[in-house]
């Protein structure tokens, strides 16, 4: 087939969740079909092709602009169905790219990654749609804890969402990364074909890395313009690190990943890198992963990367929501900073623990989230949806 795929993210360089997800379905997609990408970027001029162009027919890209709550267009949208993030982030590049895209080209199906993509819908209406990844728990949890007259515009914005994706992807096929989002999903779209396709890792990626891991270090993995990302490193760094260094003083945190230019106090034994080119070593010389997410919805990735390269992990219940892995044997869960603090300490203390954690998880991971394994489910749920549109037609035409 000729696939069209448009993304809300670049996937290169693979440097959160969302773009290694897109980087690794492409890739299998490659294998089998011609795949053309037309994706958004933060900085179109310094997107890196080179890597993307040996797997795609083609590559393009439109600059991405972050939704800004005071911008005019923003401000407009109270007063639009749809919901304001849209309005005030539809590309008018995006747009034109994709009508050029179509010049010429017959396409036996469109994949649309991450649900901003659903705004662009309409013009490929005449192609079969797969809609890929579509989260909306972030969103729905937000709605769920606001109060008082935040509580009134989280309602405003989920029903506006809820109108919008229940129109656009009625009679669609979808996919999501947990069957929690399926049965959210399932709950706003009055007739959709929901599957799940969880996120993975490419297992044998990692088997090269052979650090040796160095005492008493913890560390996090995550953008934090993802917002629950730095939520979660406040809430860590504040209420949980203190308790941990009574027991432990000279245990370090590092922390990876873009801060987003969101303001993140000094505090003792904490360095952030800020985007690292390979942060492999640098969660394969960790003794824990850290993962104290309290909102959000998908899975985590950060936890997944972590299992595959021995670091032991401790998470929120949270943070590891949407994983079949088990407490105790897979890695530690602590929901209050008490309850994560004593979980850190006693897998810093103990190596037989950590050693055990890290042999289960790996195995865990080769046997559950490996791509090798997940490839050939996503590709099965592509091809069916061109097949069944392929059928229709046939049908139509006699």
């Amino acid at each position: 087939m000729k696939i069209l795929f448009l993304s809300r993210w670049f996937p290169f360089p693979t440097d959160n969740g969302s773009k290694l997800r897109i980087y690794n379905l492409l890739r299998g997609l490659a294998d089998r079909h011609e795949v053309h990408l037309l994706s958004f970027a933060d900085e179109p001029a310094d997107a890196e092709k080179k890597e993307l162009q040996a797997i795609c027919a083609t590559v393009r890209v439109a600059p991405w602009r972050e939704f800004r709550p005071s911008n005019l267009s923003a401000l407009m949208g109270f007063f639009h169905p749809q919901p304001r993030s849209l309005i005030d982030t539809y590309s008018a590049e995006m747009e034109n790219a994709i009508q050029q895209a179509l010049l010429g080209e017959d396409f036996d199906l469109v994949i649309l990654s991450q649900w901003q993509m659903a705004a662009y819908r309409h013009l490929v209406k005449d192609v079969p749609a797969l809609f890929e990844e579509i989260e909306v728990g972030v969103l729905y949890e937000q709605y769920q804890k606001a109060a008082g007259l935040a509580r009134m515009r989280a309602a405003l914005t989920w029903h506006k969402h809820r109108r919008f994706l229940d129109r656009v992807l009625m009679g669609e096929t979808c996919t999501v990364v947990s069957e929690k989002e399926q049965s959210l999903l399932l709950s706003l779209v009055s007739e959709a074909d929901i599957h799940v396709i969880p996120n993975a890792v490419s297992v044998q990626s990692y088997e090269h890395v052979h650090e040796a891991p160095e005492p008493d270090t913890m560390i996090f993995t995550g953008s934090f313009r993802y917002r629950p990302n730095y939520e979660a490193m406040i809430w860590f760094a504040g209420f949980v690190l203190p308790l941990i260094q009574e027991q432990i003083p000279h245990v370090r945190l590092t922390i990876t990943g873009d801060p987003a230019g969101l303001p993140f106090p000094a505090y003792q034994g904490v360095v952030q890198t800020g985007f690292v080119d390979n942060i492999y070593p640098l969660i394969a010389r960790s003794w824990v992963s850290v993962v104290p997410l309290l909102v959000g919805g998908g899975t985590r990735l950060k936890i997944l990367e972590a299992m595959a390269l021995g670091t032991p992990v401790v998470s929120t219940s949270k943070g590891a929501e949407g994983l079949n892995a088990q407490p105790g044997k897979q890695l530690l869960i602590g929901n209050t900073a008490e309850q994560f603090a004593r979980q850190t300490i006693v897998l810093l203390r103990d190596v037989d623990l950590r050693k055990r954690l890290a042999v289960d998880a790996l195995r865990f991971v080769k046997e559950q989230y490996d791509w090798e394994a997940v490839l050939p489910i996503f590709l099965d749920v592509v091809e069916s949806v061109g097949r069944k549109n392929f059928q229709e037609d046939e049908a139509f035409v006699r």
